[in-house]
């Protein structure tokens, strides 16, 4: 009985030190908002990927899989991710954004004025640790599934394609 006792304690020990450790969905939202926030602010990567419509900036690791009218489904590993772009908008625009939150409720939903651009950051939880984030600019979003504690990670390198789409 004893054994059990200790090994009870160990194991939810164990647990409270592996929760602590972990990031909390309003710690990586926030850290999400602070992410695209500063990648606003930053410089435009320079297109190394184009289409018929437009130019983009993919980073290393990041593939083309799939291109359709307006959406091209990129991979990165196992991440799928969907680059939607409407070329009739401009960086200012809300369209893309008002269509998008008409469309489903989001837990956290921001929205940034920067550099004559107009973003924004859209987070859905799905389950417990997955949450849907979109991140986009004017005419262009991207949309992918992410874990809880890869969130900033996520829109930080989001919004780095994003802004760079140009419109041919």
């Amino acid at each position: 009985m004893k054994r059990f006792l200790k090994a009870a304690l160990l194991f939810t020990m164990a647990l409270m030190l592996l929760s602590a450790c972990s990031a909390s969905v309003k710690e990586e939202q926030n850290g999400a908002k602070d992410a695209v926030s500063e990648g606003l602010k930053s410089g435009i990567k320079k297109a190394n990927e184009q289409n018929e419509d437009i130019e983009y900036y993919l980073p290393f690791g990041y593939e083309v899989k799939e291109e359709e009218p307006n959406n091209i489904i990129l991979k990165n590993g196992s991440k799928t991710y969907i680059l939607f772009y409407n070329q009739h908008e401009n960086p200012d625009s809300k369209v893309v954004y008002n269509a998008t939150i008409k469309q489903s409720e989001f837990n956290y939903n921001e929205t940034f004025e920067e550099n004559g651009s107009f973003a924004f950051l859209l987070v859905k939880n799905t389950d417990d640790n997955m949450h849907e984030l979109t991140v986009g600019v004017g005419g262009v979003k991207m949309t992918t599934q992410v874990k809880t504690k890869n969130l900033s990670a996520e829109a930080a390198a989001m919004i780095e394609m994003v802004r760079s789409v140009k419109m041919k």
